[in-house]
């Protein structure tokens, strides 16, 4: 089992650039098929937050770092933390 990690993340205001990236985004995280998998946006659009299981803290950067909306700019601000959840 993996660790739990979330990628949070704040979009740039250029939006005819997000739409034509959201797809490609969506596919992108879909075709990993990663273990634990949540994601999705905020309500006002501004941004998003995805959880997902990798081996590591280094694994989850590579995977956050090949999301279309990093590879093309799109992104004010991201964060990638582990998140110990405790239920």
């Amino acid at each position: 089992m993996g660790k739990r990690f979330v990628f949070f993340y704040f979009m740039k205001k250029e939006p005819e650039k997000i739409k034509a990236a959201v797809p490609l985004h969506i596919e992108y995280w879909h075709k990993l098929k990663l273990s634990k998998y949540l994601g999705g946006p905020f309500s006002d659009r501004t941004g998003g937050m995805i959880t997902f299981e990798a081996d590591n803290l280094e694994k989850a950067e590579e995977i956050a770092h090949n999301d279309p909306f990093v590879s093309q700019g799109l992104l004010e601000s991201k964060w990638i933390k582990e998140w110990v959840v405790e239920i």
